[in-house]
């Protein structure tokens, strides 16, 4: 058995070291996690690559009905990573 990965809850989330089959059920909790601590601008770090993480972190985000909107974040990674922000739960 596989022991948890602890993951600090403080709005920055990423991927890297987590396995594709991984990221849906990770993002979800994480997401969660922040709404119910009060962080409500999320940065989720998925790497540039060929754009497949970060497709699949944009298609898991349409779906989060806690999700206000979210967009590329254009800054020093360029686009690796995605700004997300949350409704006020």
């Amino acid at each position: 058995m596989t022991t948890p990965v602890q993951i600090p809850i403080d709005g920055v989330l990423d991927l890297h070291s987590f396995l594709p089959e991984e990221v849906a059920s990770l993002l979800k909790d994480y997401i969660m996690a922040c709404q119910e601590k009060g962080i409500l601008e999320l940065r989720i770090i998925h790497g540039k690559g060929k754009g497949v993480l970060r497709n699949t972190v944009h298609h898991i985000l349409d779906k989060q009905p806690m999700v206000a909107h979210y967009h590329d974040d254009y800054g020093p990674s360029g686009w690796g990573a995605t700004v997300v922000y949350l409704r006020r739960g």
